[in-house]
């Protein structure tokens, strides 16, 4: 853990016991494969940056690389896996070609279906964000240039935090309360947007009424979300081109600056092949440069929304 951002003591003989037989257990397990993008110097990793319930949910922070001017600007990144496996790491080597165009890029965790059901992961998705946007000095950013990304069910939770910005109800007591949940942009890669893709990932609580299900559509929280760049390879069978291309039409029917980006020949997971990650790195940053870190119009076209704050 980076003693940097945080400490812990451990009290109690309760405590310290627990503490022992985990380090004990650590010592035992084998050792994690090797990640060269993760391990890199840029990374620091397993930073504490709030609670799900009585957990620690960490990150993992990429500073920019390379001879790019540091763009002050934070991405936060949500892993895939259907909400019930996955972890940050599969992002090491996707970001790390954003990094090098001169963003902070942040690998977020939050609860898998297996130990919580929703709204934890919003919640969890909520504290980074807070967290993030109270560490901005110390992560050189600035707080009105967060924005998040998502990939497969981290890309709904991206959409969700998008549309539900400072929304108490899914704010959560993960930490720093009372810190805005603005976002600047959001990047969806072949999120299940769909009612069918909802249901069928979406760990809901038992019982849960009709109502609560309505009220998870990502069409019931667009009025309002940040500016959006969606990721989408045409050969997908998990998450079929047309979730996204609606997607597209009902963010643009409400007013919300999107493009969409669509690829042939390839499926769900695309950006995990390096062309295509160093392709979207880019297309990220023209996005995200036009949106967020340089606001301009062009001849004919509206004037660019205000990052959120």
């Amino acid at each position: 853990m980076n003693t940097t951002w945080t400490r812990r003591r451990v009290l109690g003989t309760t405590a310290a016991g627990l503490a022992i037989s985990r380090a004990i257990a650590a010592a035992d397990a084998p050792p994690a494969a090797p990640n060269p993008a993760r391990d890199a110097a840029n990374v620091e990793r397993d930073i504490v940056f709030g609670k799900g319930g009585a957990e620690d949910l960490r990150c993992d922070v990429y500073r920019p690389t390379g001879s790019a001017t540091p763009k002050r600007t934070a991405i936060i990144h949500f892993h895939g896996g259907g909400f019930a496996r996955g972890d940050r790491s599969v992002l090491a080597a996707q970001l790390q070609p954003i990094s090098a165009l001169g963003y902070v890029n942040i690998a977020a965790q939050y609860r898998l279906s297996a130990v919580a059901r929703w709204p934890a992961q919003i919640e969890d998705a909520k504290a980074v964000i807070r967290w993030t946007r109270a560490n901005a000095s110390r992560l050189g950013i600035e707080p009105s240039r967060i924005a998040v990304a998502g990939y497969s069910a981290g890309g709904y939770l991206a959409l969700f935090a998008s549309g539900t910005q400072n929304e108490a109800r899914y704010e959560g007591t993960g930490g720093n309360a009372g810190v805005p949940t603005s976002v600047a942009a959001c990047l969806s890669y072949f999120a299940p947007a769909s009612s069918a893709g909802i249901h069928r990932s979406l760990p809901m609580p038992e019982g849960s009424s009709d109502a609560a299900w309505e009220e998870v559509l990502i069409d019931k929280h667009i009025k309002g979300m940040a500016p959006t760049a969606i990721f989408q390879g045409l050969a997908d069978t998990l998450v079929t081109p047309d979730v996204s291309e609606n997607l597209c039409k009902q963010l643009r029917t409400a007013g919300v600056p999107t493009e969409i980006h669509e690829f042939a020949g390839v499926s769900h997971e695309f950006v995990q092949i390096p062309e295509f990650a160093a392709i979207c790195a880019q297309l990220n940053d023209s996005f995200l440069d036009r949106h967020v870190v340089n606001p301009r119009t062009f001849p004919g076209f509206p004037a660019p929304r205000a990052p959120g704050g």
